[in-house]
This record gives C-alpha cells, sequence and structure tokens, in this order.
C-alpha cells in the first residue's frame, strides 16, 4: 500500500534564504567564540607560568596561521555582535518583514566582515 503522507523537504530541493545562512552561522560562531574564550582564559594562565611561554606565543601570531587566528577570531565575534544586535530589534519586535529580514541579515553578513577589516587596521596601528 503506498503512503500518502508528504515527506519533509530534502536540502537538495531546499531553497536557502539569508535569515537560514545567518542563523546557522550565528549558532556555529557561537560555539566558535565559547572556544576561543576558554583558550584565552588558557593562554592567560600559561603566561602566568613566565615570560619564555609568552615569547612562544607571540612569535606564533607573527606566523601566517597566527595572523589568520586573529583575523578568523575578529570576524567571528563581529559577526556574533551584529547578530545580536540584529536579535535584539527582533526582541523589540521590529525587522520581522521579508525584505527588512533580508536587508538586515545582508547587512550583518557584510558588515562582520567590514568590522573585522577596521578592527584589525586599527589593532595594528
Amino acid at each position: 500500500m503506498k503512503d500518502n503522507n508528504p515527506l519533509s523537504p530534502h536540502i537538495q530541493i531546499y531553497n536557502w534564504h539569508i535569515s537560514s545562512l545567518v542563523s546557522i552561522c550565528h549558532r556555529i560562531t557561537g560555539i566558535i567564540n565559547i572556544t576561543i574564550i576558554t583558550l584565552i582564559c588558557f593562554w592567560v594562565s600559561v603566561l602566568l607560568l613566565g615570560n619564555s611561554n609568552y615569547e612562544v606565543i607571540q612569535n606564533f601570531f607573527q606566523t601566517f596561521l597566527g595572523k589568520f587566528i586573529i583575523i578568523f577570531t575578529i570576524w567571528s565575534f563581529s559577526f556574533q555582535i551584529l547578530s545580536e544586535i540584529r536579535h535584539l530589534f527582533w526582541d523589540l519586535g521590529f525587522g520581522f518583514e521579508l525584505k527588512i529580514s533580508n536587508i538586515t541579515g545582508l547587512l550583518v553578513i557584510f558588515g562582520s566582515f567590514i568590522l573585522t577589516v577596521f578592527i584589525f587596521i586599527l589593532g595594528r596601528s
């Protein structure tokens, strides 16, 4: 006997929306940020053991991988901050219209990259 129950949409036929992308990235960056904060706490604990540990960590952040980690961390936190501001407006009852939701989603995505470049350049000077 054939079952006529509807199937849930499969990922291959699902149409992605800006809000979906921002929501998934918001959750992922939340996990990444708590991991980064934990690593920073361990880093500070290691620095308490002596100056030689500081030099090793400082030399690591001068490498390509170290600079990539710094830039990725800045992006992750700036994305999370902008997304949280978007959620704050939603909590206040604003921005639920589809057009406004798409615009604020794009602002979060592009704004996080712009904010990352700004903070990185500001931190270098």
